[in-house]
């Protein structure tokens, strides 16, 4: 199978949905969808519409584009084509079963650049390309720990080894929350503040227990036990403490902090981990107040202003 960020992988990947069809014989070479510059990756935007200021790395020609090209006189319309090969695009995309004009055939010959055919419309093949390149193409990490949906938020749990992360996260899925990945949840920064957490197929399903092995999750719980992929919105880091660090702990605001993860910060809290400690209702009240939180209100806060509003009118 070829590279998912090739065009090879792509047209493998997303081809028999837009019904892509190579009007060029495929290349022999796999053709990187990235382009590297001097080290860097290039700011080249990747999918777009006819555009010879700014050349995408998979130029699409639709009806419009045909009209205008069309509309342009012999030496404007030679000039635009030769632009548009000349900045070497990945491929160049026909939309809607448009047959190119031979010079077009004629410098990809020349340029060595690949044609490609779809019976979709040119707004189709852009939306659907681009989704599926900016998940494609995403910066990726992977961090160990458990990833669980937990009250409709992706939920990373981390901690040393053998602290209790997959027995709370086995407590959680017999409550009805979903796990999503165990071990090694991978992440991908698909927009500027938003992880998406996933589960390599390797692993998918699994869960290991410390004292019981292996797990399979969707066999024993059902489909609803599992979910593949969940924006992460919260890391809980679970850390066994004495009676003195518990007595360290900020009482009124607790351990909140944030956590940088492929430069998206993402709040993060310290969970206790000491006897006696019911840590699944611990969680899910973690949860609920992180959605709270979102949703602009913060009980310590409020507490403050109550206190304050007290103060003022006993002074009065």
């Amino acid at each position: 199978m070829n590279p998912v960020h090739s065009l090879q992988g792509l047209v493998e990947h997303i081809g028999p949905r837009l019904k892509l069809r190579w009007l060029t014989p495929p290349p022999a070479q796999c053709c990187p969808l990235v382009k590297e510059v001097g080290g860097q990756t290039s700011a080249q935007s990747l999918v777009g519409s006819l555009n010879c200021i700014h050349p995408n790395r998979l130029q699409v020609l639709g009806q419009a584009e045909m009209l205008h090209l069309a509309d342009l006189s012999a030496p404007a319309y030679d000039e635009t084509i030769e632009r548009l090969f000349s900045a070497r695009p990945a491929a160049v995309i026909f939309a809607s079963d448009i047959t190119p004009d031979p010079v077009f055939f004629d410098y990809a010959a020349r340029t060595g650049t690949p044609l490609l055919g779809s019976a979709a419309r040119d707004a189709e093949i852009v939306d659907r390309l681009q989704y599926f390149l900016t998940h494609a193409l995403a910066e990726r990490t992977t961090v160990h720990g458990v990833l669980l949906e937990v009250l409709g938020l992706g939920v990373l749990l981390t901690g040393d080894p053998g602290v209790g992360k997959s027995e709370l996260a086995l407590e959680m899925i017999a409550r009805g929350h979903r796990l999503i990945a165990d071990d090694a949840p991978e992440f991908a920064r698909i927009a500027p503040e938003v992880l998406e957490g996933s589960c390599p197929p390797l692993l998918r399903d699994f869960l290991e227990v410390r004292g019981l092995g292996v797990l399979n999750v969707r066999a024993m719980f059902g489909e609803g036990a599992v979910r593949q992929h969940e924006a992460l919105s919260l890391i809980v880091h679970m850390r066994c403490f004495d009676n003195e660090g518990l007595a360290s702990i900020d009482r009124l605001r607790g351990s909140l902090s944030t956590r940088t993860i492929l430069g998206v910060a993402i709040p993060e809290i310290t969970l206790p981990v000491a006897p006696g400690r019911n840590l699944a209702v611990l969680l899910e009240t973690a949860v609920r107040n992180q959605i709270l939180r979102t949703r602009g209100y913060d009980a310590g806060v409020d507490l403050e202003d109550r206190q304050a509003r007290a103060i003022a009118g006993a002074s009065r």
